[in-house]
């Protein structure tokens, strides 16, 4: 009764609202809470691939700083090394050149001596062999005189005591010439002198007695004798000294060869060790340079992760307070204004739909009240289910009425058909939902790993491709700049080459000009400056000649100082443009050969983690199938599962409620059967 009161009261209210302000107001908060929270894990995703991130480079850049201090080290070593052969060899040069000079010197030495013995010996050899010719014509042509002459005998006999004179008059009653004769004499006093000699030191010898006894003959076989030994003698000794200057020879000559051979080899391992120290100081430049940029890039890395920390850290705290503050307002308006809300607005429109409702009896009133429980049940959870139900209670109050049925028993009939619908579905669908739950799980984690690796190997493959793409960029920018070098050192080479010779052309011109002017200048000067001229000189045009000879003198003076002075500027200009070419070249050239290393080894590295993502790609692909057909069991509806078994509880919750009042009415009117509504009938 008192319910039917309230509902009549309630026509007066009109104009009422459709819409709940003040849940408008909590479903926005709800909106910005979402949003914020969906924000935060997009920044905590974000955040973690920026991370991962900085963990990769970090590694990397540390594994290229401790690769290139190595690499230092290790050139530093090749360097110190190089040098240390340089000493050596430098040393070793030294002692081999000293070595090589003694040797020459003593060849040289040996064959002067060589030389002056064989012209000795040359010589002696000549006088022995005409003295045995000589000797021997003479025994020749006296043993034949004598044989034809035989007062030759008796003359010989009779100066037999004077070997000399009986010389002579061999000679003169034979064909010796005078010549012959003369050696022959000094040979025959000669040997005199000597015996004579011998006598003085003791008494005579035997067989020179008995040959100057034997006659002339047997002393000039005797001298021949001689003459034939001394021979044999000298040939002996030259012999010897020449078997002993070879053998010296070839001693020395062994030496100074090998001497050179081991000078070029120490050279050649000397320059080896020049191009081994130069190389490994480009590759130490260029090393050391990366390290550096290395060094300098890891600590920019570390500084942009920490500040990326730090800021991470301040916007997820300020996200948290955030959606602390929305939290505490949400929960202030649903528990502070669940009231006034209902008193503001509930009310209004349940009066505004119930002025379009006919209310004829106390049963009337009980379906009505039990059609719009369901109906605002089926607004506040949205539920198409209950509203339609709503719409079959209300159909099914109206026809059992007209009807003469038992509208209590229709309505309750309907309502306890949807309880064990939704019942059922709810069991069923909680079966499928354990399912999904594990397979959706497990399906997601695999794909987020998946995904995740596939990220990190793009990721990777996009960094190094992009350094492999700017290393070949700045190899071919380097190959270019290389080409120009050696372009420009060329071109440089042919203008100093050029300048050089015109400058010598033009010096020798100037100087042979200069030297021109000396003279005429001295010459003039001279003739001018005497006393005692023969004629009347024009000494003032003269003067004024030697005055505009000393102006092109000193012009020409200035013009070759000048030209020195240029030239000497250009040369050294030119060197110093060479070197810093060649250093240039050098360092050049180590880069492009560290570069294309480094591109070539990151080019095999992409080749290999492309391979490695294709593998991946392919287990994702399978992964995300099985995952979309998944979702087509388990998430077909737009709803989640917490949400529907939430508004499935609340629904059957709503319908007991509505049974409820539906139970209470019909006992109600049981007690009050027969008995009219006062005020009558509306």
């Amino acid at each position: 009764m008192m319910r039917f009161v309230i509902l009549t009261s309630l026509l007066c209210i009109a104009g009422a609202s459709q819409v709940n302000p003040v849940e408008k107001v909590l479903e926005m908060l709800s909106g910005l809470q979402a949003k914020i929270i969906k924000e935060g894990e997009d920044a905590q995703k974000v955040y973690a691939e920026f991370s991962e991130w900085c963990e990769d480079q970090s590694k990397d850049l540390q594994f290229s700083i401790k690769t290139a201090k190595a690499e230092v080290e290790s050139l530093t070593a090749t360097i110190e090394q190089a040098k240390a052969n340089i000493g050596a060899a430098d040393q070793q040069i030294d002692e081999l050149s000293n070595s090589i000079s003694t040797d020459e010197a003593d060849l040289k030495a040996a064959t002067e001596i060589r030389t002056k013995e064989n012209a000795d010996f040359a010589a002696e050899e000549a006088d022995l062999v005409d003295t045995v010719d000589t000797l021997e014509r003479a025994i020749a042509i006296i043993e034949r005189e004598m044989a034809k002459n035989p007062a030759l005998l008796q003359a010989e006999s009779q100066n037999s005591g004077n070997l000399v004179a009986a010389l002579k008059a061999l000679v003169e009653a034979s064909a010796i010439n005078s010549q012959d004769a003369s050696k022959l004499t000094a040979l025959v006093q000669s040997s005199q002198n000597s015996d004579d000699g011998d006598e003085d030191m003791g008494a005579p010898d035997p067989a020179a007695y008995k040959n100057q006894s034997g006659g002339i003959v047997d002393v000039l076989s005797g001298l021949l004798d001689e003459a034939n030994g001394q021979l044999a003698a000298a040939r002996k000794t030259e012999n010897n000294n020449q078997h002993n200057f070879e053998l010296l020879e070839l001693e020395l000559k062994d030496a100074i060869k090998f001497g050179n051979k081991e000078l070029a080899k120490t050279k050649k391992r000397k320059a080896e060790a020049g191009e081994t120290q130069a190389s490994a100081e480009g590759d130490l430049a260029v090393t050391t340079k990366g390290l550096n940029e290395d060094v300098a890039q890891l600590g920019d890395l570390h500084h942009d992760c920490m500040t990326k920390a730090q800021d991470f850290e301040i916007s997820t705290k300020s996200r948290g307070e955030e959606l602390k503050a929305l939290a505490g307002a949400k929960k202030i308006i649903a528990e502070a204004t669940g009231g006034a809300s209902s008193q503001t607005y509930d009310l209004a429109q349940t009066a505004m739909s119930f002025l379009q409702t006919r209310l004829s009896t106390r049963a009337d009133l009980a379906n009505f009240e039990a059609v719009k429980y369901v109906q605002k049940l089926a607004r506040s959870l949205g539920s198409a289910s209950l509203a339609q139900l709503a719409n079959r209670m209300g159909v099914a109050t109206r026809f059992s009425a007209a009807a003469g049925e038992d509208p209590f028993e229709k309505v309750k009939g309907l309502i306890s058909g949807m309880i064990e619908r939704l019942v059922k579905e709810g069991e069923e669908e909680a079966s499928h939902k354990a399912y999904c739950d594990k397979e959706m799980s497990e399906t997601e984690t695999k794909k987020a790993d998946l995904t995740a690796g596939v990220d990190k190997l793009t990721a990777k493959i996009d960094r190094q491709t992009a350094e492999s793409k700017k290393l070949k960029e700045e190899v071919a920018v380097l190959a270019k700049e290389l080409a120009d070098l050696a372009k420009s050192q060329a071109e440089m080479d042919k203008l100093r080459a050029e300048e050089k010779a015109a400058y010598v052309a033009n010096k020798a011109e100037m100087e042979q000009g200069l030297e021109g002017i000396k003279l005429a200048l001295k010459i003039l000067r001279d003739y001018y400056a005497k006393e005692d001229k023969g004629h009347e000189s024009a000494d003032g045009a003269a003067g004024g000649i030697i005055g505009m000879l000393e102006v092109v003198e000193s012009d020409f003076s200035k013009g070759l100082a000048q030209m020195t002075s240029e030239e000497e500027t250009a040369a050294a200009e030119y060197e110093q443009t060479s070197k810093e070419n060649a250093i240039a070249k050098v360092t050049k050239e180590q880069d492009v050969k560290y570069k294309t290393k480094e591109h070539a080894s990151l080019d095999k590295a992409t080749a290999e983690d492309s391979s490695d993502r294709d593998g991946l790609n392919t287990e994702l692909d399978a992964v995300n199938e099985y995952y979309d057909s998944l979702k087509e069991q388990c998430i077909a509806k737009a709803e989640p599962y917490a949400e529907r078994k939430k508004r499935r509880e609340a629904e059957i919750a709503g319908l007991k409620e509505a049974l409820t009042i539906l139970e209470g009415e019909a006992v109600l009117l049981q007690r009050t059967a027969g008995h009219k509504l006062r005020g009558g009938q509306m």
